[in-house]
């Protein structure tokens, strides 16, 4: 197997996050300890991992001295949205899920779907696709009110209909005015449970980095908008501060790219995942001698497995038999600061990207767990 892999931190896991407000809600006692409340909220901040936020704890002073020792939790690997999110909503891992990439192979269509926008260019059944049906649904179908709070251009979509359906989609423009609205529907609707979601930070991070003054100007901002509507929060209401990934900037240097001839591209079909999080896909008899090459060209700075060894391990979790083809034949996730990226392509806009997530590294899968309001006792 390739090098030693890194142990999980402690504590909670993202697809804990949800069940255990349910259960707040039912006042029946969880691991989190979570008292109970009479509505709960889930605010969830794309891209702010926990290193993120206490790098810049001087720019986000609100959150940061919220965020104790006990006040993080891990995200899924891949530590990508796709996967976290779908395991936020769904209580459960990528394996049981199977959302497992950012693209991935559609087993018996031979194409690799892009798992966040491609569903219906690509064909895929929100109802079906994901192996798991969205909390939402069942605790809807329950009698419990049900809201998401988001950007109106994602109402609809294939991947919010995966994840949040059940749940009753409003629109807002800001994050102040998603989580004003957020506390109005929790307040007005005692044992809801509700969804708020902002883009922002990640888009930025992507573009222009982490270390960015943009970055940290965006940070600023979200922390202004949860504290102003952590001081206005009805009695009654527990709120957790959360994200799916954390992210780490990679130099336009460290990118690996990969050219028509590479030896390392020697018997891939497809290359799915992401830069720092490839799913290899083997044309057949061809995933052996992949891996070794692989393994040989790459173990020096990233980890190279394949998919048995990567189920073996239970970075998937519980794999579920038709999740299994999903996954890459051989997966490659970066430890030190590189990105992979196919030069073949004709758009290579891609490779414009500074900050960067998907991988094991403690920066990329810890992640906040802010408690408010009737949580943060």
């Amino acid at each position: 197997m390739t090098s030693m892999l890194p142990t999980p931190g402690p504590g909670a896991r993202i697809f804990d996050l949800v069940p255990q407000m349910l259960d707040a809600l039912d006042g029946v006692p969880g691991a989190l300890g979570l008292a109970p409340a009479e509505s709960a909220i889930v605010v969830m901040i794309d891209g702010l991992g926990a290193r993120n936020l206490q790098a810049h704890a001087g720019h986000a002073r609100f959150l940061a001295a919220r965020m104790g020792r006990r006040d993080v939790a891990q995200t899924v690997f891949p530590s990508t949205t796709a996967a976290a999110l779908m395991s936020l909503h769904s209580g459960a891992a990528p394996g049981a899920h199977g959302i497992v990439s950012y693209r991935a192979l559609v087993p018996g269509r031979d194409i690799v779907s892009n798992q966040l926008t491609g569903w219906e260019d690509d064909g895929l059944d929100p109802a079906t696709w994901p192996l798991r049906a969205p909390l939402f649904e069942r605790a809807s179908a329950a009698g419990r009110p049900t809201f998401v709070v988001s950007d109106l251009r994602f109402a609809g979509s294939g991947f919010t209909v995966a994840t949040t359906r059940g749940a009753e989609f409003h629109a807002a423009a800001t994050l102040e005015e998603r989580l004003a609205l957020a506390a109005t529907l929790a307040s007005r609707h005692p044992g809801s449970l509700t969804y708020v979601y902002t883009p922002q930070l990640d888009s930025v991070g992507h573009k222009l980095g982490v270390a960015s003054s943009r970055w940290v100007e965006t940070l600023e901002g979200v922390d202004a908008a949860v504290k102003g509507f952590a001081g206005a929060l009805p009695a009654g209401i527990g709120v957790i501060v959360t994200a799916d990934h954390g992210m780490v900037d990679v130099a336009a240097h460290k990118h690996v790219l990969l050219r028509e001839g590479d030896e390392r591209l020697l018997g891939v079909r497809y290359l799915g995942g992401e830069p720092r999080m490839l799913h290899l896909y083997a044309e057949p008899g061809a995933a052996e001698a992949m891996l070794q090459t692989w393994r040989a060209r790459e173990a020096h700075r990233s980890w190279v497995l394949s998919r048995d060894e990567a189920i073996g391990a239970g970075l998937f979790g519980p794999v579920d038999e038709a999740a299994a083809p999903r996954i890459g034949d051989v997966l490659v996730a970066a430890r030190a600061r590189i990105a992979y990226y196919d030069d073949r392509l004709e758009d290579t806009r891609a490779q414009g990207m500074v900050g960067q997530h998907g991988s094991l590294t403690d920066e990329e899968l810890t992640i906040p767990m802010i408690r408010l309001g009737a949580f943060a006792r």
